[in-house]
């Protein structure tokens, strides 16, 4: 049949008066609805192709999907209509242009946000009913005029428990392409049904699917949608392209938006767990958005005031030096007066009169300093590298790690240029460096880094000198969060040592009391954590007074061990005074405030409010994303979030989560790190929740072998692994194991009591 063949005829009470155009699977019409009185589209099948059953099942597939999918930004249909041996789709007609058509026309961010957004929230609702969409690329969004998306194409999805039929089979290693041949359109590989040029890399290679390959296939889309280019470019044949599809080697994203870059490169991660839910994005996407307006809340003279109150401590540190350092007195006064002359002028801005009614804010103040040092500053380096390693740590006190690793960065190789290898501040760059890194989850560049600052300490002072405690309580730190304990709490104990015989109850010797309180707290001994954290808690008011963010960590602690010692009511008003204390001091969107944050949701969580947890743990996900998406302390709050997601009956997003948290703990710290059985212990009891008990046994005794010390203790978690297991065992008949199993669980509880 020819593209105009249809004109002028009927189906139904349907008069075919026009020709929209022709998709994979056929020609589509405007037709008049002469009952109902409206315009429709009509979608037909190509005569060439009406016999192949295949085709046919697609067809009826997207009639049934989207008789299902009620939401404005989905194409609706009307009815389904079998005609003379013919099928024929009646759909809502989208007066519009496609968004391949839209892109280049496109002229700020803004409408490319709300593009976004609005294919976001389509993709939560078909989601949400357990479709995939499959083939989710820019010729498949209409833009009205108005500036509203539809998404149309549904013939492609598939409901999630059917994903492991067999939709098309070829020869094995053949690859084709649909009759309309745009973006090696329809391929056909094994069970390969989709759009090459958008494929996530398990659909390229003809795996079973999950929700999370739309993700990554809407991460491609929005990557041509800011950039303006397709996402993979200068492949010569369909072979090439397929190649490149299944490895997920699309083109980098460049010269956007940080923050889009962060969020299309999570959503093309490799991993489809690793990859954000729907519900994730909009809520990424909605933070984006908002930026501006919390840019306007910012208070200019306070934020000033305390860029000032850290650089003049910064200051206070150099007198300090100069006093005890007597051989390099000049040089370092002189070094002094240069610094302050810079700060004087730089400051000049936060004067009224020469800011002339316009507010400065902290932020502009610090990036203006940086920029200015690094122009103006080139012929002094000493005094370049002394005032871009004080910026670098305001901006990591702020939580802008990306913008104080290239302040130190750029400091350490002025200082090694400068003062040599072998200097006290090459070690100081490195204690900043490594610290800036540990942050960001790179763990072991911030080892390396501490390491070295360590041996030129040890070497230029002695074993005995303070600077050394400091990098030995560094090392201790880090390698606590590895889960090497034993070695972090000898570092810990040497530098405890030096501490306390300088001044027993300094601010410095209630730090290092505070790490080996976690190390007792993570090995179970709530005894020993909780004497040293109320050590350190007195040390700190008394020291730093009572709003002080580190007397908050201290709180934050203590509340912590009472919930897990089952007082959430006690550790309330201790979490609560925690937050406060971080939301005055640092600000709303700090990451030490997420940690806060997650402990207040555990003890909220225990006393029975799941929906105020949810609050609690889905603000502290969206802070730790935006500072460190790659740090692997944001698995814990992807379990949190799965807990609740799991307790109100929502097993397939918990199941994302505890997914998405094993992937960033076994990238980020190793395929044998304790942590990871937390993740497994989650997706066990999600698979018994399911009934796939041979599932939840495998779990847990992978969950176990990582919970073990190895003195044969146990991690604090273990016993939930013991609890879930017992009752996937006595679920699928093994009472003799599930006996063993609970007279393990009775003994650690009665250790523990």
């Amino acid at each position: 049949m020819s593209q105009s063949g249809l004109l002028g005829s009927r189906i139904g009470h349907i008069r075919i008066v026009d020709v929209a155009g022709k998709g994979g699977m056929g020609f589509v019409y405007v037709g008049f609805d002469e009952k109902l009185e409206r315009r429709v589209a009509v979608k037909a099948i190509r005569e060439s192709e009406r016999l192949d059953a295949d085709v046919r099942i697609r067809f009826l597939r997207e009639a049934r999907v989207l008789s299902q999918l009620d939401h404005r930004g989905i194409c609706k249909i009307h009815d389904y209509v079998e005609s003379e041996g013919k099928d024929y789709l009646i759909l809502e007609l989208i007066i519009g242009k496609s968004l391949t058509e839209a892109i280049p026309e496109l002229r700020s961010d803004a409408v490319r946000a709300d593009i976004a957004a609005q294919i976001a929230d389509v993709l939560v609702a078909a989601h949400s009913k357990g479709v995939i969409h499959r083939d989710v690329k820019p010729s498949n969004v209409m833009m009205t005029p108005e500036g509203h998306v539809k998404i149309l194409d549904f013939g492609l999805s598939r409901r999630l428990e059917s994903e492991a039929e067999t939709l098309v089979r070829g020869e094995e290693g053949s690859l084709e392409s649909a009759a309309d041949g745009s973006d090696y359109a329809l391929t056909r590989m094994g069970s390969v049904v989709g759009t090459l040029a958008y494929m996530s890399p398990e659909q390229a290679r003809g795996e079973p699917l999950t929700t999370a390959s739309d993700i990554y296939s809407f991460g491609l889309l929005l990557q041509e949608l800011f950039t303006k280019k397709p996402p993979f470019v200068e492949c010569p044949d369909k072979e090439s392209l397929w190649t490149r599809a299944r490895a997920g080697e699309s083109e980098p994203v460049t010269g956007i938006d940080p923050d889009w870059t962060g969020l299309i490169n999570r959503l093309k991660s490799l991993a489809p767990a690793a990859r954000p839910t729907a519900v994730d994005i909009v809520e990424r996407i909605r933070w984006i958005r908002e930026r501006p307006k919390r840019r306007l809340k910012r208070l200019a003279l306070t934020g000033a005031v305390g860029t000032l109150a850290l650089l003049a401590g910064a200051l206070g540190f150099l007198a300090y030096r100069v006093s005890r350092e007597a051989g390099r007195a000049n040089r370092e006064a002189e070094v002094a007066r240069q610094v302050s002359a810079f700060l004087e002028g730089l400051f000049k801005v936060s004067n009224p009169s020469e800011a002339r009614g316009n507010s400065v804010t902290a932020r502009e103040i610090l990036d203006r300093g940086a920029e200015k040092a690094s122009r103006e500053l080139g012929s002094q380096p000493v005094v370049q590298a002394r005032l871009l390693s004080t910026m670098g740590r305001v901006y990591y006190s702020l939580g802008l790690y990306d913008q104080a690793l290239s302040l130190d960065e750029k400091a350490l190789e002025l200082r090694r240029g400068h003062l040599g290898e072998k200097h006290l501040d090459v070690a100081a760059s490195l204690v900043d460096l490594g610290t800036v890194h540990w942050k960001k989850g790179e763990y072991e560049k911030a080892r390396e880094h501490f390491e070295l600052a360590l041996a030129l300490r040890e070497e230029l002072l002695g074993p005995e000198a303070l600077p050394v405690a400091d990098s030995l309580h560094n090392l201790g730190n880090l390698k606590w969060s590895r889960g090497d304990y034993d070695a972090a709490r000898g570092d810990l104990e040497r530098a405890l040592s030096i501490r306390e015989k300088t001044a027993p109850d300094s601010a410095d010797v209630a730090s290092t009391l505070n790490s080996l309180g976690a190390i007792a707290y993570t090995k179970g001994d709530y005894g020993e954590a909780r004497r040293l954290w109320e050590r350190t808690l007195a040390i700190r008011e008394k020291t730093l007074g009572p709003d002080h963010p580190l007397v908050g960590q201290t709180l934050n602690n203590l509340g912590t061990l009472l919930t897990s010692s089952g007082d959430p009511a006690g550790a309330r008003p201790l979490l609560e005074r925690t937050v406060r204390i971080q939301e005055k001091v640092l600000g709303p969107n700090h990451p030490d405030l997420a940690s806060g944050l997650m402990n207040l949701g555990d003890c909220v969580s225990s006393l029975g409010d799941l929906a105020g947890a949810r609050l609690l743990f889905e603000r502290a996900v969206r802070i730790l994303e935006a500072a460190s998406p790659g740090n692997p302390e944001l698995a814990r709050f992807l379990d949190r979030l799965a807990w609740v997601d799991f307790k109100d009956g929502r097993v397939g997003e918990a199941m994302q989560l505890y997914e998405r948290s094993l992937s960033l703990r076994q990238s980020r710290l190793g395929p044998k790190h304790h942590e990871i059985a937390d993740s497994l212990a989650g997706l066990a009891r999600c698979a018994s929740r399911e009934g796939r008990f041979r599932d939840a046994e495998a779990l847990c005794e992978r969950a176990l072998a990582l919970s073990t010390l190895p003195d044969g203790g146990v991690y604090p978690g273990t016993e939930d692994i013991l609890e879930i297991y017992a009752a996937a065992l006595r679920a699928k008949g093994d009472k003799a194991r599930a006996g063993e199993m609970e007279a393990l669980l009775a003994s650690l509880k009665k250790k523990k009591s």
